[in-house]
């Protein structure tokens, strides 16, 4: 199966199963068993679909007879796969895009509709130098004006177009290097060898930016457990811990278990970390992570970090807090997190002031609390972080240190933007018990 044509079944699939983008196109790469190039090919389509989707439709209402409303889903779907090559990709032909839609619609929708699939992608292709442009950000960036405006709200209206920009820009994979099996100069050689293409991170040492890697567990350079993948934001939040060999730890909300994997690396595979999670089938894809990188001290078992666990209490010298949140600062790897309702996120700053009370009972005296969270929203993150320390003067925030090339202060909380930081949007903040 071509590039293409699996792009489109992973579209279909994502709008009908309400899933995931991401899970949905790794699932029909290897289906498919596409090589690198098409599944990079196939990676650029849905993203680009999903990151301009109301950007696209603008354009398509110019074209489209009649109200949009009145397509099929799969026929919508189609235009816009068309529209993306044709208004927003340079390396496939107009020609070649359109016929590929009309084919696809013959076979998907009918053959009847053939014919306004290939007269509204020509009509797109002919008009492209002349079609009406948007004027408000929600529809340029393809962001809900909700949404817009609710994020003005936490960068504000100076950073804002910047950051939403940011959200269409395709994010590179971030390799981290295992330093209890290898080290940064073989992981540059490996990369070389296999012909990945890389490049180090602006501020973080051992960790490497790459694209086209396809299927990463295809890499021996990844199943031999030498590197792992986490973000930049991430790996700093497991810094700003501290844990160091013999220390014990606890990540609560542990999967898919980066944080704890950084932790255990850092402490040298010496001492112990306790990794949780809710589901079950999360604490194996832990264990088995942690079998890869040669991690033996990862201790993974199913707890609700909600819920008060008495053999935790006071235990731990590190406790890791990276709470359910709204995900906005991760909209470019998860570009369909921002068609997602809005109104069960007004909720979550209750549900993760509730596990920080929780988990706050787990630290040691002269121990380190760290919270965190994927979203830039300071409802989630300052507010919250605040609110509690008004609650427990017994913790204070810990200033905590930061790579120099990374350009930021911090009194004890950072957030990190896309658009500033070449990282995901984040939110750290340190915290130490003093009693």
């Amino acid at each position: 199966m071509d590039a293409r044509t699996t792009a489109l079944t992973a579209l279909i699939a994502t709008r009908r199963q309400g899933a995931w983008s991401d899970g949905i196109l790794k699932e029909y790469v290897q289906r498919d068993r596409l090589d690198r190039r098409d599944a990079a090919l196939t990676s650029q389509l849905v993203y680009g679909v999903m990151q301009n989707r109301l950007l696209l439709d603008f354009y398509l209402s110019q074209v489209v007879s009649g109200s949009m409303s009145r397509l099929q889903p799969v026929m919508l779907d189609i235009l816009r796969l068309g529209a993306y090559q044709i208004l927003l990709l340079d390396k496939i032909p107009d020609s070649a895009a359109v016929n590929e839609a009309v084919e696809q619609t013959k076979h998907y929708v009918n053959k009847k509709a053939a014919g306004m699939t290939n007269g509204c992608l020509r009509a797109l292709s002919r008009q492209k130098q002349s079609l009406r442009q948007p004027e408000d950000l929600a529809t340029r960036y393809s962001h809900p004006q909700a949404l817009v405006e609710l994020l003005r709200q936490s960068v504000g209206e100076d950073q804002i177009e910047a950051f939403l920009r940011a959200d269409n820009e395709t994010a590179a994979t971030c390799l981290q290097v295992n330093t209890l099996l290898s080290n940064a100069q073989e992981a540059e050689q490996a990369l070389t060898q296999l012909g990945v293409a890389f490049k180090k991170h602006p501020w973080l040492s051992g960790c490497y930016l790459v694209r086209g890697t396809g299927n990463l567990a295809q890499l021996e350079l990844f199943s031999s457990g030498r590197v792992y993948v986490q973000d930049p934001s991430a790996r700093l939040a497991a810094m700003a811990a501290g844990a160091a060999p013999g220390m014990r730890v606890l990540d609560c909300c542990a999967a898919p278990g980066g944080k704890s994997f950084a932790a255990a690396i850092a402490m040298q595979n010496e001492g112990s970390v306790t990794s949780c999670d809710i589901h079950a089938h999360k604490v194996s894809l832990i264990e088995k992570g942690a079998e890869r990188l040669g991690i033996s001290i990862i201790h993974a078992r199913q707890a609700d970090a909600s819920q008060f666990e008495p053999d935790f209490e006071a235990g731990f010298d590190v406790v890791i807090a990276d709470v359910p949140c709204s995900g906005l600062g991760v909209i470019r790897k998860k570009p369909d997190i921002r068609y997602k309702d809005l109104a069960p996120t007004e909720r979550l700053p209750q549900v993760q002031a509730a596990i920080l009370e929780n988990v706050s009972r787990y630290v040691k005296s002269g121990g380190v609390l760290v919270y965190s969270t994927c979203t830039v929203l300071r409802r989630e993150n300052e507010d919250v972080a605040n609110a509690f320390l008004a609650r427990h003067p017994e913790f204070c925030p810990e200033v905590f240190a930061l790579p120099a090339e990374l350009n930021a202060q911090t009194d004890g909380m950072l957030t990190l933007y896309p658009h500033l930081h070449e990282a995901d949007g984040f939110f750290i903040c340190k915290l130490r018990k003093n009693v």
